[in-house]
């Protein structure tokens, strides 16, 4: 079987473009329609501003690419006396942190999906700024499953597609994202217990060398 070093190692290396790709997709969420105008004017979808794939996705993500580093170290790192058993602790530590954030950034997009965006539409004869989407006013029908009613977003241009977009992005990203958090929390767990390939070959080229 596969050791824990080099499980860590390969969750690691994977988790790489998902941070990447959830902080991307949060940036560009700022800018509907490519414009700089909505973010200026402080018009920008909410659960955007919650920027659950920039510090969720990414940054706490990136706390799990560590623990990764972590993992992999034990097995260049030597014998459990040398620190090892510290390093897989440590290791579990910023797994958890990656789970929490890839947790948020999961939540945030699924809001962000459900709510629909921020844009101007017509309310009572007069246009209006809001999200219509998370509103009843077109009944308890999901704009998701009626295209007819993208239509009532009047501006920015198709940011109704272009929230749906990057928002299911997020989510399949999120989603993997603790999925293999998730799986290095108990990978740590597993390697503080049993210890890593590394660590066993280095105790029995000991054992060897003593005999």
């Amino acid at each position: 079987t596969m050791c824990t070093g080099k499980c860590a190692k390969c969750i690691g290396v994977t988790l790489y473009p998902l941070a990447a790709i959830s902080i991307l997709c949060n940036i560009l969420l700022f800018f509907p329609d490519w414009s700089t105008r909505y973010m200026k004017e402080e018009i920008v979808t909410a659960e955007v501003e919650y920027m659950g794939g920039l510090i969720g996705g990414g940054v706490m993500v990136s706390a799990e690419i560590r623990a990764a580093h972590w993992g992999w170290l034990g097995v260049d790192g030597g014998s459990m006396c040398n620190g090892w058993a510290g390093k897989m602790f440590l290791s579990i530590a910023f797994a958890a942190a990656g789970v929490a954030g890839a947790l948020y950034s999961f939540t945030v997009a699924i809001l962000g999906l459900v709510n629909g965006p921020t844009c101007l539409f017509s309310l009572a004869g007069e246009s209006v700024w809001g999200t219509p989407f998370s509103m009843q006013y077109y009944g308890n029908e999901s704009y998701l499953m009626d295209r007819d009613l993208w239509k009532l977003c009047e501006e920015p241009e198709r940011v109704v597609e272009f929230n749906v977009a990057l928002f299911s992005i997020l989510i399949v990203a999120g989603a993997t994202e603790l999925l293999l958090c998730g799986f290095q929390v108990v990978n740590g767990l597993f390697g503080c217990l049993c210890g890593t390939c590394g660590s066993k070959g280095v105790s029995a080229g000991g054992r060897g060398a003593k005999g």
